[in-house]
C-alpha cells in the first residue's frame, strides 16, 4: 500500500527553496502590511512613556500581533497574553511537537522564539519624508521606529513554523515569547520567566531575533552581548541660576564639576574606563571570530557609520573611528566597556541661553560593559565613584536606571554549527558569519543560565545602515524573508 500523501517528513528534510517561497510570500501578502501598520503605533517602551499603561499604545500592538497570530489557524497553536499586576504585558503562545516529533526520546526538548513589540523613542534627525511613525516601503527598506527592532519578530516566528508545516515536516514543541519591556532594560521579563517557567519546558534551542548581521550577505550568530550599566548623573551647585557676569568665577560652574566626576569614569582622551573590574579579558574563541569576521567585512566595519564631515580647503575630512583597525575596531564594539551620554537636562535650548550660570547639569549615561563583567556590581561601583568626595560640596547624584549582564553564547554544539552553515549556505549562497553586538538583550543571559545546554540562535535583520534607535532606521525586507526561512531550517534540524 503506498504512504499516504500527508505523512510528516523526518526532522531536519525540509525543502529548502520551497521554504523560502513560503516566507517570501507570506512577507510579501501580509507580512509587511502587518508591519506598516505596527510602525504607524508609537508603542514606546515603558522607561520612555511612564503613562504607557493610559496611553495604550503597547497594549495595541500586543493585541494586534495576538490577533494576527491566531488568525494564522496554526495547528494545534494556543496563544494567551499573560498579564502580572503593575507590569507590561508579554505574549505568550505554545505549538505541541507533531506526531513524528513526539516519537523520538528526546520530544520534551522544546525551542523558544522571543521577540518584542516596545520601541525606542522618536529621536531627531529623520529624512524630510521619513518619520518614527510614518511608514515607507522604498527599494525593499521598510523605515520607521521599531520594524526591525524588532517588531518583526513575532510575525517571522510564526512564519517560520508555518514553512515547516506546509512541508510537513516534524518539528519539536515550539513556545513563543514576546514581551514589550525590552527597550527598557527588560525589567518586567524575570517575573514572566520565573510564572511561566513551568510551561517553558526543556529549552534546547532559542531562536532570538533581535540582533544584528555585519552584512546582508550571509547569516550571522550572535556570539557576545554587551552588558548595560545606566543612570542619572546630577550635579547642583544652586537653587535657582543666577547672573553668570554677577557669579562665574566665584560660584562653581555645575558642567566643570561634570567633567571633573566624569574623569574619575573614563579617559576622555582615550575613551578607556578607568576601573579594572569594569574591563575583562576577551575570550581566545572570540578572539579568532573577530579575525575571521574583520577579513569577510574590512574596513565596513567603521565605514559602514554615517560620520561628520567639514570643509578642509575644499577637500572633506571626516570624523575618524578610534581605530581603522578591523579586528580592533569588533573588538571595541563588543568586548570593551564604554561610556555614552545619551541625554542631558538643565541647559535651556540655544535661542533661549542667556547670561545665567545654571543651577546644574544633569547627564543621562549609558554605560556598555563587556559581556563577562556583572552589571550590578557596576552600577554600585559607578554610583560610590561619582557620588563619594564632590568637588566643591556640591551635590552629585547618581540615580540608577539598573543595568543588565551581558552574554557569552555557549559552545557550539556539532549540529547546530552544521546546521547554520546549511541554513546560510541554502538562502545566502555563503557560510555563516560570527559576530559579536555592542547591545544588551538581558533574556540572553537568564536563558543561559536557566538552560545550561541550550544553543542559542541569536540573530536579526540589523545590518548595516539600518540604524536602531536612530533617524532613518530601516527593516531590510530581503534579509527578513532569507531569515525565516533560516529559522525554519534550522528548527528543522534540531535532533
Amino acid at each position: 500500500m503506498n504512504a499516504p500523501l500527508h505523512r510528516e517528513l523526518p526532522a531536519g528534510l525540509l525543502d529548502s527553496t520551497a521554504a523560502l517561497a513560503h516566507a517570501t510570500e507570506q512577507w510579501d501578502r501580509d507580512i509587511v502590511k502587518q508591519l506598516t501598520d505596527y510602525i504607524a503605533i508609537p508603542a514606546k517602551s515603558p522607561g520612555f512613556d511612564r503613562d504607557w499603561e493610559q496611553h495604550g499604545y503597547l497594549e495595541t500592538v500586543l493585541r494586534n500581533a495576538a490577533a494576527w497570530v491566531e488568525a494564522q489557524k496554526v495547528e494545534g497553536l494556543t496563544l494567551e497574553i499573560v498579564r502580572l499586576p503593575g507590569r507590561t504585558p508579554v505574549l505568550f503562545f505554545e505549538i505541541p511537537a507533531t506526531r513524528a516529533a513526539s516519537q523520538n526520546p528526546t520530544a520534551d526538548s522544546t525551542v523558544l522564539m522571543y521577540g518584542h513589540l516596545d520601541k525606542q523613542p522618536e529621536f531627531s534627525g529623520w529624512r524630510s519624508d521619513l518619520g518614527p511613525w510614518t511608514p515607507k516601503y522604498e527599494d525593499g527598506k521598510l523605515y520607521g521606529r521599531g520594524g526591525a527592532d524588532d517588531g518583526y519578530a513575532v510575525y517571522a516566528s510564526i512564519a517560520a513554523v508555518q514553512a515547516l508545516k506546509a512541508q510537513k515536516v516534524a518539528h519539536p514543541r515550539i513556545v513563543g515569547l514576546i514581551e514589550t519591556c525590552e527597550e527598557s532594560g527588560s525589567y518586567d521579563l524575570l517575573p514572566y520567566v520565573d510564572a511561566l517557567r513551568p510551561r517553558l519546558g526543556e529549552v534546547a534551542l532559542v531562536v532570538c531575533l533581535d540582533s544584528g548581521a555585519g552584512n546582508y550577505d550571509q547569516l550571522w550568530l550572535t556570539t557576545s552581548l554587551r552588558g548595560l550599566a545606566g543612570g542619572t548623573l546630577k550635579v547642583e551647585v544652586l537653587t535657582e541660576g543666577v547672573h553668570s557676569g554677577d557669579a562665574s568665577g566665584l560660584v562653581p560652574s555645575s558642567f566643570r564639576i561634570m567633567r571633573q566626576v566624569l574623569d574619575r569614569l573614563e579617559d576622555s582622551k582615550s575613551g578607556r574606563l578607568l576601573p579594572a573590574s569594569f574591563h575583562c579579558e576577551v575570550p581566545a574563541e572570540r578572539m579568532a571570530q573577530a579575525k575571521a569576521t574583520a577579513a569577510i567585512l574590512g574596513d565596513t566595519v567603521y565605514k559602514r557609520f554615517p560620520w561628520a564631515h567639514a570643509d578642509c580647503g575644499g577637500s572633506a575630512a571626516f570624523a575618524l573611528p578610534t581605530t581603522t583597525d578591523p579586528v580592533q575596531a569588533l573588538i571595541s564594539r563588543t568586548w570593551t566597556p564604554t561610556l555614552s551620554v545619551t541625554g542631558a537636562e538643565g541647559f535651556p535650548a540655544l535661542q533661549d541661553a542667556g547670561n545665567v550660570l545654571r543651577p546644574y547639569t544633569a547627564f543621562k549615561l549609558s554605560l556598555r560593559l563587556p559581556p563577562l563583567v556583572d552589571a550590578a556590581q557596576a552600577v554600585q561601583e559607578m554610583k560610590a565613584l561619582l557620588e563619594d568626595n564632590a568637588p566643591y560640596q556640591a551635590k552629585v547624584t547618581f540615580q540608577s536606571s539598573g543595568g543588565a549582564t551581558g552574554w557569552n553564547a555557549p559552545a557550539t554544539q556539532p549540529w547546530f554549527e552544521h546546521a547554520l552553515n546549511q541554513a546560510s549556505q541554502a538562502h545566502f549562497g555563503a557560510p555563516c558569519g560570527y559576530i559579536g553586538q555592542g547591545g544588551t538583550i538581558p533574556l540572553m543571559k537568564l536563558l543561559s543560565t536557566g538552560f545550561p545546554l541550550a544553543q542559542m540562535m541569536v540573530c536579526g535583520v540589523l545590518g548595516p545602515k539600518s540604524n536602531a534607535h536612530g533617524p532613518n532606521e530601516f527593516l531590510h525586507v530581503p534579509y527578513a524573508k532569507k531569515l525565516t526561512a533560516t529559522a525554519a531550517q534550522v528548527i528543522a534540524q534540531l535532533p
